[in-house]
């Protein structure tokens, strides 16, 4: 399996996103396995959601330092227009505007934290200062082989 990095990263502002998926909630070594079965739950049900902006997309949020039991883990989702007959089994998030500094990550789901690390350290050689307590986002283009996905990363920046 070829690991490719992507050198480039920027800084992007986000509008508001609504996202419908599932909340993953786990000790911290399996989030590594739970989230792709996640992924593979929410790909097998999207028929059930309505006004999806783009079902070949997945958004993956969190919040590095969560103040609250409400914001632990890890919400696996797509993007919709609007919320209307959530499925009983799933949740929403609503993710405000926000300033993200950004890259992308081609390769293994176990290798995600090195491509993090680059960013961090990107972000502060720029002067750019992390909100940890806000929610990061992952933009997922494929995830069903976890040995190849392809994401970006949002980091969400000052």
């Amino acid at each position: 399996m070829k690991e490719m990095t992507m050198e480039n990263k920027t800084i992007k502002e986000l509008h508001e996103l609504r996202l419908v998926g599932f909340r993953v909630l786990c000790a911290g070594e399996q989030y590594i396995e739970e989230i792709p079965k996640a992924s593979l739950r929410l790909s097998e049900c999207i028929s059930e959601i309505k006004h999806v902006v783009n079902p070949l997309q997945q958004f993956g949020a969190f919040v590095v330092d969560n103040d609250t039991v409400e914001e632990d883990g890890y919400w696996v989702c797509v993007e919709v227009k609007e919320f209307e007959d959530i499925p009983t089994n799933m949740v929403t998030l609503t993710v405000p505007p926000q300033r993200y500094a950004i890259t992308r990550h081609l390769g293994p789901n176990y290798q995600i934290s090195k491509e993090y690390n680059e960013l961090h350290k990107w972000i502060e050689k720029n002067n750019h200062i992390r909100l940890k307590n806000k929610w990061h986002l992952e933009k997922f283009y494929s995830w069903e082989d976890k040995e190849e996905i392809d994401v970006e990363l949002f980091d969400t920046i000052k």
